[in-house]
Formats: structure tokens, C-alpha cells, sequence
């Protein structure tokens, strides 16, 4: 079942479909920092994404994973098809909050 990625605060955006795992493989491109101030919450099922992060792993393909048991230790995964085609239209429509539906 495929999964619906909606760019909040952009309802003239359609969603973007991406194959279920993308619930998942969220994790790998939300932006973890706090918010900055004067940014608006989140909501529950929300996830911020680093337009500059964004772009970054376009340019280089690959993202990093950390070791949940060692942060010293990483490794860089290439880009699915899926991810890069997510991520570019992630940059030209300058979407900076998404939700899964």
C-alpha cells in the first residue's frame, strides 16, 4: 500500500506516493535540531525536513546512518529511486514540513 507524503501549510501541493516502507525510512531525513524560534510546533505525525540537508544528499546520492549503538560509527547508504525522485521534489517545491498519510 502506497504512502501518501503531504507537504503541510501547502494544500495547492498534490502528494507525493512513496512505497509503504517510507514510513520507516522517514527517520533517515527528518530534521532532529529544535525547532528555531518563532518556528511553528508540530504536530503529531508531522516531520520537519533540512531543505539544505536535502539538497546535500541529492547532490551526493547517499545519506548517513548513525549506529544507534555507537555514534562514532556510520555509514552512508545510497539513494533508492524513490528517495531521490522524494528529495528532488522536495527541493523544487521548497517543502520544509511534511506528514504521512
Amino acid at each position: 500500500m502506497p504512502t501518501s507524503v503531504y507537504a503541510v501549510g501547502r494544500p495547492e501541493l498534490p502528494p507525493f506516493t512513496m512505497p509503504d516502507r517510507f514510513r520507516h525510512d522517514i527517520a533517515y531525513f527528518m530534521c532532529v535540531a529544535a525547532a528555531a524560534a518563532g518556528d511553528t510546533p508540530l504536530a503529531e505525525g508531522e516531520y520537519r525536513i533540512s531543505l539544505a540537508d536535502a539538497a546535500q544528499w541529492l547532490a551526493d546520492g547517499v545519506f548517513s546512518v548513525v549506529s544507534p549503538l555507537d555514534s562514532a560509527s556510520h555509514t552512508e547508504v545510497e539513494l533508492t529511486e524513490e528517495q531521490e525522485a522524494w528529495l528532488e521534489w522536495i527541493v523544487a517545491q521548497k517543502v520544509d514540513r511534511v506528514r504521512l498519510g
